[in-house]
C-alpha cells in the first residue's frame, strides 16, 4: 500500500515541504532520458593572451521545445561552468550521443576533471560552422544553437536556444540513454 500520509512543512527533510534529495532524485532515476555533449568555445579574454578553449559538458536534460521556431532546451547546474560560459557566450553546440559513446559521456560528466582542452584531445570531432562549437564524430544528430533565453529554476538554469543547423551525421547505432544511474542501451 502506497504510503500517503500528508507531509507538513519544517519537515526533517531539509525542504520546507516535500521529498528529500535522495527520495527525489531515485524517483527522476527512473524517468529514462537521452544524453547529448554541450559544447561551446570560450573565446579568448583579450587578442594578446592565450588562445580560447572549447568547453563540454554531458547533460541528459535537454528537450526539443518549439518546430516553429525551432527551439531546444537544456538545464544546466547553476554556477557551472557551463552555466557561466552560456550566460557570456550565446552559440553553443549539441550532440546526440549513440550507444558507442558512453565514454565520452562519462568522461564530461566527471567531477573535478582535468581540463577540457584534454578530455577533447582524441574525441573525433568538427568544428561547427555557425557557432565554432565541437561537433562529435559519430553522434547520432548535431545541433547549433544561440541562446534565446535563460530562466532561473532552483540551482539550475534553463537555458533555450534557436536551432541555427540540425544534421543528422550518423544513422549507426542507437541512442544513449541514462536509466537508474547508469549509460544503457535501447534493447
Amino acid at each position: 500500500m502506497p504510503n500517503t500520509s500528508p507531509i507538513t512543512a519544517a519537515t526533517a527533510y531539509g525542504h520546507p515541504v516535500g521529498v528529500s534529495n535522495d527520495e527525489f532524485r531515485a524517483a527522476m532515476s527512473r524517468l529514462a532520458a537521452g544524453v547529448v555533449l554541450v559544447t561551446a568555445y570560450e573565446p579568448p579574454l583579450d587578442a594578446e593572451g592565450p588562445k580560447g578553449e572549447d568547453v563540454g559538458m554531458t547533460a541528459t536534460a535537454f528537450m526539443s521545445v518549439s518546430l516553429d521556431p525551432p527551439l531546444v532546451m537544456v538545464s544546466l547546474r547553476e554556477g557551472s561552468r557551463m552555466d557561466d560560459l552560456l550566460d557570456e557566450q550565446p552559440l553553443w553546440a549539441v550532440s546526440v550521443l549513440s550507444e558507442s559513446q558512453s565514454h565520452i559521456a562519462g568522461r564530461f560528466a566527471m567531477k573535478g576533471r582535468i581540463s577540457d582542452r584534454l578530455l577533447f584531445e582524441d574525441v573525433p570531432r568538427t568544428r561547427g560552422e555557425a557557432t565554432g562549437s565541437l561537433l562529435v564524430n559519430g553522434a547520432l544528430a548535431t545541433l547549433e544553437c544561440r541562446t534565446e533565453q535563460r530562466i532561473r529554476a532552483g540551482d539550475h538554469t534553463l537555458v533555450i536556444g534557436r536551432v541555427l543547423t540540425a544534421g543528422v551525421p550518423s544513422a549507426d547505432g542507437g541512442p544513449l540513454t541514462y536509466f537508474r544511474g547508469r549509460y544503457r542501451r535501447l534493447d
